[in-house]
């Protein structure tokens, strides 16, 4: 699975601690400054207590620790420079314990807590990989590619599902989207991906494929939930299968043109068959050398810029496809991440399938196609 890069959480926590660090030497710096070039008596001795305080932020205790020693030494040399009463000393110097104590406490605290987090990020890593497992860069006679991103930063793991499998009856692929968020749609999610893969190799006919995920999920859903989801198979060359359960509709990118696969007769969400009586259609498309198949979840076509525009994947794709599905899928999550200023509040995923030219690997790759086509549906 392709994941953007990213610094882990002991970089950013190193450059905290450097930025802290300097950040202190220079309060203590102007404050020693200010009171020796000032010629006032005890103006700045007050302003010592933030030296423990803004320690806190970026360090542990101990780093709290030395910056109330600094600053308790710099108000005993200021308070004897400038002569000034015992009395205020102690009230200076107490004032200062008090600070540190307090401050080293909330940083213990806050250390404990990201030990914690820290914990709970490895479990949802762990559980990620296990869930949405990486997807090869060739899969039978197909290049693939994944982009995955959940918008619970901390936590990295989301609703939207995705899985590509090799099979007797050929290569089958699932994109979908749990509705909800959290622990119960990360359940769902696993659940539809474990009976997608157990029934792709078991069953010859993708419908029933679907079918198998309806009636499981017919037995663990709530009465509000529900699950959108593409599902598509190769079982003859040339042949393209798609059964499209409520979910946004694929686009193949066939000779420089974008066009998006709708559904010939719309069927309800995976979960909500049964109350609404229909059942999905399978259509058959073409798709030869050099066709590709971009799947996706709501989260990339609802991005939304500051000017609450949403993202036109279409336009995208037909400016970024190429012979490299990985460069494509790459392309493409980073211009949606520039949409919408670095931060996606929905959990977005995208998966290309390319089928190749064979000679393609001995001429120049061609360049990728710039305009972009709509048709209602296609078919055989």
């Amino acid at each position: 699975m392709s994941r953007a890069p990213e610094h882990g959480p002991d970089h950013w926590h190193r450059r905290g601690v450097i930025a802290g660090a300097a950040l202190l030497a220079l309060i203590v710096c102007g404050l020693a400054l200010a009171d020796l070039f000032s010629g006032s008596r005890t103006t700045w001795i007050p302003l010592l207590a933030t030296v423990p305080a803004l320690a806190a932020t970026a360090g542990g205790p101990r780093t709290v620790l030395c910056a109330g020693v600094v600053a308790g030494g710099l108000g005993v040399g200021v308070c004897l420079r400038h002569d000034v009463p015992d009395r205020t000393l102690g009230m200076t110097l107490a004032a200062l314990v008090v600070v540190t104590l307090a401050c080293g406490l909330t940083s213990a605290l806050r250390r404990r807590r990201e030990r914690v987090l820290a914990a709970v990020r490895s479990v949802a890593e762990a559980a990620q990989h296990a869930l949405l497992q990486p997807v090869p860069s060739t899969v039978g006679p197909f290049q693939a590619a994944v982009r995955y991103s959940a918008a619970a930063a901390e936590a990295r793991i989301g609703g939207d599902l995705y899985a590509l499998v090799s099979t007797p009856h050929g290569v089958r692929l699932i994109v979908g989207d749990v509705r909800g968020k959290g622990l119960p749609a990360v359940s769902m999610a696993a659940l539809v991906v474990g009976v997608f893969q157990e029934a792709a190799h078991d069953e010859p006919d993708l419908l029933d494929v679907v079918a198998r995920i309806e009636r499981s999920l017919a037995r663990n859903l709530g009465p509000d939930d529900f699950v959108t989801a593409v599902a598509a198979g190769y079982p003859r060359p040339g042949e393209l299968e798609v059964v499209n359960c409520g979910h946004a509709p694929p686009l193949l990118v066939r000779d420089s043109a974008v066009l998006p696969v709708e559904p010939e007769r719309p069927a309800p969400p995976l979960g909500l068959g049964a109350l609404s009586g229909e059942t999905p259609d399978l259509q058959v498309l073409p798709f030869t050398d050099g066709d590709q198949l971009l799947l996706y979840t709501d989260g990339v076509t609802e991005a939304r810029n500051h000017d609450r525009e949403f993202y036109p994947l279409t336009e995208g794709l037909a400016r970024h496809t190429c012979d490299e599905p990985v460069e494509t899928v790459t392309a493409l999550h980073g211009e949606l991440l520039h949409h919408v200023g670095g931060h996606l509040h929905d959990d977005a995923a995208l998966m290309l399938l390319r089928k190749p030219v064979p000679a393609e690997q001995t001429r120049p790759a061609p360049a990728a196609p710039r305009d972009a086509g709509r048709v209602g549906s296609l078919s055989a």
